[in-house]
């Protein structure tokens, strides 16, 4: 008897891999302006709208925004949203507005004043359009070009005088310094917010990036960023209004005590950057598990607790070295990924620049960390944009409540989170949008949402499994290590065990590796992060869920059947 109902229910299950129930997924559509509801950043319906933006850079001697000598903007916009970004962090220098003698400049005669003809042949030949137009009006036709593509716009005032940014003697740095007129900042973002008044892509303005050098104080920080933040909702009062830190945009820990006072509500936004180099080369000479729990800790300290404040904290700047060979930065990236999922960040990754005109006196300089190559014409590091991928779609929020909400099991050292294709193959790695919901219990199992199944362990360097035998010490996974980010259990032989990544994506049980003082191991592979979701997968849905359980006569009766067969 026992042995006609377990193949009569695997019968039921097999059915549904053989006609499966495929739920459409639809993008939602943005209405914009775009507002803030407590943290998070909503349309005008009040939808979640995650930011996931690229910076591209506007900002040096040329005063013309990068790439448009090697590819036609649109090809570029449009590039962009190919990517997955649904914005640009626009960088934009202070006197491209405020200097008199620049208002009539042409983008011709700023390569010509450089010396930079080779620019200026592939402007002609790529954005003909643009060559004899004065500077803004070619930054304005960037915007406009963006926005045809449908991607938004954050106006980022990076610099005051034109050039790369940044150290703490540039002149650049803080209210009073050489190039920092306080009275001339607040006339250039009146300026600039009034110029884009009306331009619906442009969804919001930083005031300033990188506040640094000697001069910082908490007390101007508040006198003139409050000023700067009235000036611009005065003169454009769509756009969300997006204030920097101290020290580098590392530190607003001065907003524990005391929040900025402003005429207006639903607008404000925080920024802060975080990189590998943030932390000097700490990634390499450390443990990462132990740099990784100190780090998350401070950023939560200086920035971090906006969140729980009620404030939307963007990351306007993070990004690597798209080689692969800095281990620093390798090391980092699968850290902040995994900081960024679980708290779903909005984000700006630097850079979309795959080189310069003229930076630092070199002309055509490779960019590293740009996302794409020297030509502007392909992709840097493929296997970089497949890992944010995960990150650039909302897992929670105001209007992504498609269901209830779950955990995903996410892999940051791929961009990828845990699935189940059957219950017959082994758990591998895939899209996080096809990942179905996991419940973390109180007694540490992992459940598949909506079904008796619950990850289980067997033995060292074998695929981890799916059982309904859940109350031993190999279906118990606690989060170890200065990162929490090992899932550990108990294998047959009693030994402590961690999930793990094979080199086919395959989830394994291997020894636990790099735990602590060890600086020479990668973790990478056995970094698993348990991220809040409340969106729905677009993989096809299983008979095995509760709903389809709850529908079967008997439905008791088979697991108890199911249970003995299996034990």
């Amino acid at each position: 008897m026992g042995r006609f109902f377990f193949f009569a229910f695997f019968s039921l299950v097999s059915l549904t891999v053989i006609f499966p129930t495929v739920i459409p997924q639809s993008k939602p559509v943005m209405a914009l302006p775009l507002y803030t509801n407590s943290r998070w950043i909503v349309d005008e319906g009040g939808q979640r709208v995650k930011l996931a933006c690229v910076n591209w850079v506007s900002h040096l001697e040329p005063m013309v925004t990068e790439g448009l000598s090697k590819q036609p903007m649109d090809a570029i916009s449009k590039n962009i949203a190919s990517m997955g970004f649904n914005c640009v962090r626009l960088t934009w220098p202070l006197f491209l507005v405020t200097n008199d003698s620049l208002a009539s400049v042409t983008v011709r005669q700023s390569f010509q004043s450089l010396g930079l003809s080779e620019s200026i042949s592939g402007i002609q030949v790529n954005n003909p359009s643009i060559i004899d137009l004065p500077l803004i009006k070619a930054y304005q036709a960037v915007v406009s070009s963006l926005g045809a593509n449908n991607v938004m716009v954050i106006l980022d005032n990076h610099i005051s005088k034109p050039g790369w940014c940044c150290s703490s003697s540039d002149g650049n740095g803080f209210f009073g310094d050489k190039y920092f007129n306080p009275d001339l900042w607040i006339k250039g973002l009146t300026q600039m917010a009034t110029i884009f008044n009306g331009v619906s892509n442009v969804v919001g303005m930083s005031l300033r990036n990188e506040l640094r050098g000697p001069r910082q104080n908490v007390s101007d920080w508040y006198r003139y960023m409050q000023k700067g933040a009235e000036a611009v909702h005065s003169a454009n009062s769509d756009v969300l209004v997006i204030l920097s830190g101290l020290s580098y945009d590392k530190d607003l820990s001065f907003l524990h005590n005391q929040q900025v006072n402003l005429t207006f509500t639903g607008k404000l936004v925080f920024e802060m950057h975080w990189y590998g180099f943030s932390d000097g080369q700490a990634w390499l000479s450390g443990n990462p598990n132990q740099v990784c729990g100190r780090v998350v800790d401070n950023m939560m300290r200086l920035s971090g607790f906006l969140l729980d404040q009620g404030w939307p904290l963007l990351v306007s700047e993070f990004g690597m070295d798209l080689r692969g060979t800095n281990v620093n930065d390798n090391r980092y990236i699968n850290c902040f990924l995994a900081t960024v999922a679980e708290l779903d960040l909005d984000w700006a990754l630097w850079t979309l620049v795959g080189s310069y005109y003229l930076r630092e006196g070199v002309i055509g300089l490779n960019e590293v960390y740009g996302v794409l190559d020297w030509n502007w014409c392909d992709n840097r590091n493929s296997s970089f944009l497949q890992r944010i991928s995960a990150v650039q779609s909302p897992f929670r929020g105001p209007g992504i409540s498609e269901t209830n909400l779950h955990k995903v099991i996410f892999h940051p050292l791929t961009g990828l989170c845990v699935l189940r294709k059957s219950l017959f193959e082994p758990l591998r790695l895939g899209p996080c949008t096809d990942s179905e919901g996991w419940s973390y219990s109180a007694q540490k199992t992992l459940t598949l949402k909506g079904t008796y199944f619950c990850l289980q362990a067997n033995e060292l360097e074998n695929p981890a499994k799916l059982g309904i035998i859940c109350t031993d010490s190999t279906s118990k996974w606690e989060t170890i290590s200065d990162s929490k980010m090992h899932l550990s259990t108990m294998v047959n032989n009693g030994s402590t065990a961690c999930l793990d990544v094979d080199s086919e994506n395959t989830i394994v049980v291997s020894t636990c590796k790099c735990l602590s003082r060890d600086k020479m191991c990668d973790p990478g592979s056995q970094w698993f992060k348990l991220v809040d979701s409340t969106r729905s997968s677009s993989s096809t849905k299983s008979f095995l869920q509760m709903d389809s359980i709850l529908a079967l006569p008997g439905k008791d009766f088979i697991w108890k059947l199911l249970r003995s067969a299996l034990e």
